[in-house]
């Protein structure tokens, strides 16, 4: 099945609202093997050069950040503990901002990201992480710089979350007050998400 990128114009967002808009679209990856998609249901925003927590932070440039620094829309992929991580570059060309995305829920293609995941005891673990939603979808390293406005790696329509719920983002206990911006955005409650599904709804 294709489906309709989204146009360049909607990654233009500040990165908080891009954040809470990416719930409910659609992650796509297309491959010789198949298209597998999934609904967004969890992100993080990573508000660059102020944000502690952030590979940009304080403007670091490295090859690993360089696409960062570049137009919003493209793909950040970088790898971490052995599991490659999937974001959305954000901020605009100079502003090293980005969101990750953390969990999907299966939508196409599930056959095919059960043979690549291996069998989970509920299919609401499929892709239920930023590593195994990349392995799901058969999104590795190579992919890093890609506009997400086309195949084989994109962003389309999808649905609209009933609430969004906002909350600290996981895993950055050495990132000092950065560790607790409620930055962490997620579809209240979806089985999908990968963290703790407490929080405050998020503003509109």
């Amino acid at each position: 099945m294709t489906f309709e990128p989204l146009k360049a114009a909607f990654f233009e967002q500040p990165t908080l609202e891009l954040a809470r808009a990416l719930l409910g679209k659609r992650l796509v990856k297309e491959t010789p093997e198949g298209t597998a998609a999934g609904w967004i249901v969890e992100t993080e925003a990573y508000v660059g050069p102020m944000d502690r927590a952030a590979h940009s932070y304080n403007n670091r440039r490295t090859a690993r950040t360089e696409v960062m620094f570049g137009p919003s829309g493209h793909a950040y992929t970088y790898v971490m503990h052995t599991h490659c991580l999937v974001n959305v570059v954000s901020g605009g060309a100079g502003n090293p901002e980005a969101v990750l995305i953390r969990a999907l829920d299966p939508f196409e293609g599930i056959g095919l990201m059960i043979s690549r995941r291996g069998p989970v005891k509920k299919m609401s673990e499929l892709a239920s992480g930023p590593g195994k939603l990349t392995k799901a979808l058969g999104i590795t390293s190579a992919d890093y710089g890609l506009p997400l406005t086309a195949p084989p790696l994109y962003i389309a329509e999808g649905r609209e979350p009933a609430e969004i719920a906002a909350g600290p983002r996981i895993g950055i206990p050495n990132s000092g007050e950065a560790r607790d911006y409620p930055w962490r955005f997620w579809e209240a409650g979806n089985p999908c998400v990968s963290g703790p599904r407490r929080g405050r709804q998020a503003a509109d």
